[in-house]
């Protein structure tokens, strides 16, 4: 089948970032709270994430330099605190995570630009966002420094705060419907979950068993 291919090598930045964030989708988001040195609560949503390990149980951020090479406000504050709680976002909190994508100045907080409310943390003195869903608490693991405007910083899982209704502790399931995740797409474009549907895994006997009596 004919198809388009690009070699990556070739490619300038930009486009490489086009093409894969508009390749990969949908992804979740991290509306990022940390700490800066003045007492100043930052807020900053990041798509480039995802979990990666359960044991231990590990988080990704995918941090951006700025344009001179300078860490950005995010990744500073994770690199002199140690800590940042990810908080995840639902459609009814999208939008005043948009207005925390903002380059607000230092001493502005996006959560009060957001007219977005704070709640203690369990395990760190990052505080969360008391409008997220859920909200992961992280202790900074490790950062690799893939390149000059690119670097990975990854968190281990501490405490995880889940929003009453959503969770179902017997069965250990989230309730879907009600959670009503927000996804990121590319450009201004986002997504809902829509309407999930199953695909039961088999078993290499139930397979064979399957394809025999075809």
């Amino acid at each position: 089948m004919p198809s388009l291919s690009y070699d990556l090598a070739t490619m300038k930045q930009h486009d490489r970032y086009k093409l894969l964030i508009s390749l990969v989708i949908p992804r979740p988001i991290a509306l990022v709270t940390t700490l800066g040195p003045t007492g100043i609560v930052n807020a900053a949503p990041f798509s480039f994430f995802n979990i990666f390990s359960e044991s231990p149980p590990l988080a990704v951020l995918g941090l951006q330099a700025r344009p001179n090479g300078g860490l950005k406000d995010t990744s500073a504050h994770i690199r002199d605190q140690g800590a940042f709680v990810i908080n995840l976002v639902d459609e009814a909190l999208g939008q005043q995570m948009n207005q925390c994508a903002v380059d607000f100045p230092p001493e502005v907080s996006e959560i009060d630009a957001a007219k977005l409310h704070l709640l203690p943390s369990e395990k760190i003195k990052i505080p969360r966002i008391a409008e997220a869903p859920a909200a992961l608490e992280c202790r900074h693991f490790t950062t690799l420094e893939v390149s000059a405007q690119r670097r990975l910083a990854i968190g281990e899982i501490v405490h995880v705060h889940v929003r009453d209704g959503l969770w179902d502790p017997d069965k250990m399931r989230i309730d879907m419907a009600q959670y009503r995740p927000l996804a990121r797409l590319f450009g201004n474009f986002y997504a809902s979950l829509g309407e999930p549907f199953t695909h039961v895994r088999q078993s290499y006997e139930e397979w064979e068993k399957e394809r025999t009596s075809e």
